[in-house]
């Protein structure tokens, strides 16, 4: 079958926003990746210096650098609002779309196509003009303000122009490209190696910058630059311990897998003059710590940030003074002993940390890899060789602490190993090769993760429903869903769930939900919601089910939290459902 890729215009500007809009159109139109590299390839090369930049970030998800931590903050339901505005359309019709669309883009477009005002204007829009419109959205407060200020760029725009105004309004222009094509499109317009570019992307922070870097031949100058989030390397679930045997050579490293929120600490010395967009600086040293949806969360662990600073100290080896990256997670502790994530549930969310709040919940950082350190990145280092860095830091003491590692060449030892970890209080085992670098952003087979205690999934709500009785105020029943695959972010539902959560995590989430609704039905008892809120779920069984497009439900589904540090492209996805059900998957025979 022959594969149609969408024209883009050659007359029009390279810098109006609606050539950016016809390239993303072509990209979404094939699914090679080659392809879609090759298209960005040559929509780079007509840009200048400034539009590229813009350009390579909008591609790439991204408002702003990655560094830099602004946001539109403009949610599902302003957009509607705006979209209906402009365009005069039926609210009721426009909902039904935006549930059938799954995508706000999408529905603009219809809408504006469809407007006899919209649809005969001539796009006017540049790159620079959304640049100033993003800048002042971030700047702003107040839904009211940006609704107005979104409702007053889409009365400039044209049906494509819309579509992908809203598109970057919401983080994801849905077109099948990753970061990685961006880079490769990069690659191409540079006539260089992608992996020079994505090394560059990830010591600036700016995939922009590197674009820029790259155009001008000057990729060699690129260092490090800290406090910006570097992406996560991500482990695999070993199906059993003959996994193990398979991927990992004769002797390999285990440390137990810690069950709280993963977290990246970056720590430097503090001088005058930093261009430092995040964290605080005590005493002379700044730190930061992100979580793995690479948002900023230093302020929600201020108790961390003083030992964290005191690491850095005159007494370690000069060459630290350079500062570090670590990667581990933050845990509820009492004393040494680890305790249950629910217990470290009772500190998130919290508009304000008071004193007695931090007391009652303290944590600790535990660290198990090492990202840079004495002026080395350590990226391509193997983990052998991390993780000799990482136990020669000095001043990791309470509430800082390196995991212990051991190294085994026997897989039937990882039964007792398991056992013990589960004694203090963890959620399992991790494997890791010793010769592996880190692999920022990849999820592969170096690191393995042994969880067999509970069988689990990470689903993402799609909708909410009022509850009953003393809930009935409140958005309390959730149904959720699974992405189609990993490569196919379509959501398929696969169950519903109200119990689990306590009354103030419903109350939350149940005023985000009311401000992030598509789709109302039963006089607003059951809404549709923007899937964002992640969810892990535990179950007695899946079994095969014809109410859900999935083709499966889990049985007697229970809230076991909600995973607000993981993002929705890193829920599972339907062939983990089918493993499930082919093994009677359930958290009885989990356990056996």
């Amino acid at each position: 079958m022959e594969e149609r890729t969408a024209a883009v215009s050659p007359f029009l500007d390279a810098g109006t926003f609606v050539r950016f809009a016809e390239t993303a159109e072509a990209i979404g139109a094939t699914t090679k990746r080659l392809e879609k590299a090759a298209i960005l390839g040559r929509y780079f090369a007509g840009l200048g210096d400034d539009d590229l930049l813009r350009a390579a970030r909008y591609f790439a998800g991204y408002a702003f650098s990655l560094r830099d931590q602004r946001t539109t903050n403009v949610g599902g339901a302003a957009l509607v609002a705006a979209i209906l505005a402009v365009s005069g359309a039926d609210e009721a019709r426009l909902r039904e779309r935006l549930v059938a669309l799954g995508d706000a883009g999408d529905v603009a477009h219809e809408a504006f196509a469809a407007s006899p005002t919209q649809a005969q204007l001539a796009p006017v829009l540049t790159l620079g003009d959304m640049a100033g419109f993003l800048e002042t959205l971030a700047a702003t407060s107040g839904t009211k303000r940006k609704v107005e200020l979104v409702t007053d760029l889409l009365r400039r725009a044209a049906p494509l122009e819309a579509k992908y105004v809203v598109k970057l309004l919401q983080g994801d222009l849905r077109i099948g490209l990753k970061e990685g094509a961006v880079e490769d499109g990069i690659a191409r317009l540079a006539g260089t190696d992608v992996g020079r570019i994505q090394w560059v992307n990830m010591l600036t922070g700016d995939i922009g910058e590197t674009a820029l870097l790259a155009r001008h031949g000057r990729l060699d100058t690129a260092r490090m630059r800290l406090f910006h989030p570097i992406k996560f390397m991500l482990a695999t679930a070993a199906e059993d311990l003959s996994d193990v045997a398979r991927q990992m050579p004769p002797e390999f490293a285990v440390e137990d897998k810690y069950d709280g929120i993963r977290a990246q600490a970056h720590v430097a010395r503090a001088t005058p003059g930093d261009d430092i967009l995040h964290g605080v600086s005590v005493e002379g040293r700044h730190v930061a710590l992100f979580s793995r949806t690479l948002d900023e969360i230093t302020e929600s662990f201020p108790d961390l940030v003083g030992p964290l600073a005191a690491a850095l100290t005159p007494e370690r080896r000069a060459a630290s003074d350079e500062g570090f990256i670590l990667d581990g997670e933050v845990v509820p502790v009492q004393g040494e002993r680890i305790l249950p994530f629910q217990e470290l549930q009772k500190r998130l969310g919290r508009k304000t940390l008071t004193e007695a709040v931090l007391s009652s919940v303290p944590v600790a950082f535990v660290a198990y890899d090492v990202l840079y350190a004495d002026g080395r990145v350590l990226i391509n280092a193997p983990f052998a060789e991390r993780r000799a860095v990482l136990e020669g830091l000095s001043g990791m003491g309470a509430p800082l602490r390196v995991t212990p590692s051991e190294r085994f060449s026997d897989v039937a030892k990882l039964d007792e190993a398991f056992d013990a970890a589960r004694v203090r209080g963890n959620e399992g085992l991790m494997v890791k090769d010793p010769g592996s670098p880190y692999k920022p952003g990849r999820r592969g087979r170096d690191w393995l993760k042994i969880k067999r205690a509970l069988a689990t999934l990470d689903v993402v709500v799609t909708a909410a429903q009022v509850g009953e009785g003393r809930r009935s105020r409140f958005l309390s029943d959730y149904t959720f869903a699974v992405r189609a695959s990993e490569t196919n972010p379509t959501l398929l539902n696969v169950g519903k769930a109200y119990s689990g959560l306590t009354d103030v995590e419903i109350t939350r989430l149940s005023e985000w939900f009311r401000s992030h609704a598509l789709q109302s039905f039963a006089h607003g008892k059951v809404i549709t919601v923007e899937p964002k809120i992640v969810l892990e779920v535990t179950f007695d069984r899946v079994q095969p089910s014809t109410r859900h497009k999935s083709g499966y439900a889990l049985r007697f589904p229970r809230i076991l939290r909600i995973r607000e540090d993981k993002p929705v492209e890193e829920i599972d996805t339907l062939e983990t459902v089918r493993r499930l059900a082919e093994a009677g998957g359930g958290a009885a025979e989990a356990e056996t």
